[in-house]
């Protein structure tokens, strides 16, 4: 009877220790590629891996600009803002509720000059030069809308479909949709360029109510961006396999006597891949390894750029080996979210991120990647046309501006419109619904066949809303 004690004991401390790896293996789970329904692995409600459309992007890189860039200040020149600037705004525009609740506020002007580019005449202000240069492979959204009027809703719903916390995330979607092409690296990686926590930290790359091992993977903004990777000095390639050996066959009796209890395969699979990660993460990490030309192209030699160029590299670096989905977010801590000093705040942080944003389409594009590798840019909304504060912004999820280049996505475009001031969008406008239902598209994923059963009802990634946009391919 005591051996029986002892026995649970163990289990129960190798199946909450994490091996070591300070909670990363926890994390790392991965939907291994190839796996299919009924896998050891997998959960019995996983998809087939085959995508439902033709895919025209295998992976995604999601520039999340935390906070709410001004879209107004940016991609969607207003000349009547400026002509008004200073008096209330027009009573023709309706009712507004705004976050601050300065919603007759004076119009407040933009200072920015503006200019055509590409051969399509892509607007574009002189805050982002080298974002500029590359709008012949961008795709403009200038009728975003959301529902969030605050920041944890807002990001929230970019990045769930909901308001509300709890469902799991786009990328946790791609990753049980799809898995990842490389077994030695987990399928979501998301990095931020701040320590400050992002809003709703990490449940923004939650797996919601699916297993742990669909959930993102943050990486540290640090030059060791993955912890605690390398093992104990002294222990040897021998020693940690007869560990995982060890491990395997205690999960594994425990399971076979449990197997409602799919979290203790997911855990396996977990410790074999941070096995398997000392060996290929290093090298997938090494930016230094990329040649002085490359790395100065991300904006590494300077001061400025360099923290948001070596996560762009690094993310160039990830989808190069497989990993399916990453998520950079920029602003880390809504620093975006320029509700006064908006001159200063935004041109800071276009200056930190024009230049790498840039280089990752032109590295990509070079590289022959961009064809499969779709970006996206932007926040969780926009900001009003009205002032706060006398020199500032506030939030606006009724209109705002997002792009998309690669994955197959047509570039030179600018689709749809938001009213004379840059308040609500009005033509072709597109819901956060609508933008994950797309991007799944283009994935090769359809949103509405995509399920996962929870407590008895099938859930979907977009909640049953959202259409797949045509024009961003079409044109």
């Amino acid at each position: 009877m005591k051996d029986d004690v002892n026995t649970l004991q163990r289990r129960k401390f190798l199946a909450n220790g994490g091996a070591g790896f300070a909670g990363l293996a926890a994390s790392v789970l991965l939907h291994e590629s190839g796996l299919r329904a009924g896998d050891s692995v997998v959960p019995s409600s996983a998809p087939s891996l085959l995508p439902v459309f033709p895919a025209t992007a295998k992976s995604v890189i999601f520039l999340f600009m935390e906070g709410g860039p001004s879209h107004i200040d940016l991609f969607d020149p207003k000349p009547l803002l400026n002509q008004l600037a200073g008096q209330p705004l027009p009573e023709s525009f309706g009712d507004v509720i705004t976050a601050m609740g300065e919603s007759r506020s004076p119009l407040l002007a933009c200072k920015r000059r503006w200019q055509q580019y590409g051969e399509a005449g892509t607007w574009v202000s002189d805050w982002l030069p080298h974002t500029a240069r590359c709008v012949d492979d961008i795709a403009v959204i200038r009728s975003c809308w959301a529902d969030g009027i605050n920041h944890s809703s807002g990001v929230c719903q970019m990045n769930t479909c909901s308001l509300l916390g709890g469902r799991p995330s786009l990328g946790a979607w791609v990753s049980y949709g799809l898995g990842t092409e490389n077994q030695n690296l987990p399928a979501f990686i998301v990095m931020q360029d701040t320590k400050t926590s992002v809003v709703n930290g990490p449940r923004n790359w939650s797996a919601g109510f699916m297993p742990a091992m669909y959930q993102g993977v943050r990486l540290q903004e640090t030059s060791s961006p993955i912890p605690n990777l390398n093992p104990p000095e002294g222990t040897s390639i021998a020693r940690q396999q007869n560990k995982l050996k060890m491990l395997s066959s205690f999960n594994g009796h425990f399971a076979q006597e449990h197997p409602e209890q799919t979290e203790l395969e997911a855990r396996i699979a977990s410790y074999e891949l941070a096995f398997r990660m000392q060996a290929h993460a290093p090298e997938a990490v090494a930016i230094e390894s990329e040649t002085p030309a490359t790395q100065n192209l991300y904006g590494l030699d300077r001061k400025e750029t360099a923290t948001f160029g070596r996560m762009c590299l690094m993310a160039r670096r990830l989808v190069e080996r497989g990993v399916r989905f990453v998520q950079l977010y920029h602003g880390a801590g809504s620093k975006w979210d320029a509700h006064s000093g908006i001159e200063a705040n935004h041109s800071g942080l276009c200056q930190a991120s024009d230049q790498p944003v840039a280089a990752l389409l032109q590295d990509l594009k070079q590289r022959g990647l961009l064809d499969e590798t779709l970006v996206i840019w932007g926040g969780e909304f926009g900001r009003t046309p009205m002032s706060e504060k006398g020199n500032g912004r506030d939030h606006n999820p009724t209109g705002f501006t997002m792009w998309m280049a690669g994955g197959g996505v047509r570039g030179g475009q600018t689709i749809g419109a938001t009213d004379e001031l840059g308040l609500r969008a009005v033509q072709d406008r597109l819901h956060v619904h609508d933008l994950h239902a797309s991007i799944l598209h283009l994935m090769g994923i359809n949103h509405r066949e995509l399920t996962w059963m929870y407590k008895g009802r099938p859930e979907r990634p977009t909640i049953n809303e959202g259409d797949f946009f045509k024009k961003l391919v079409t044109g």
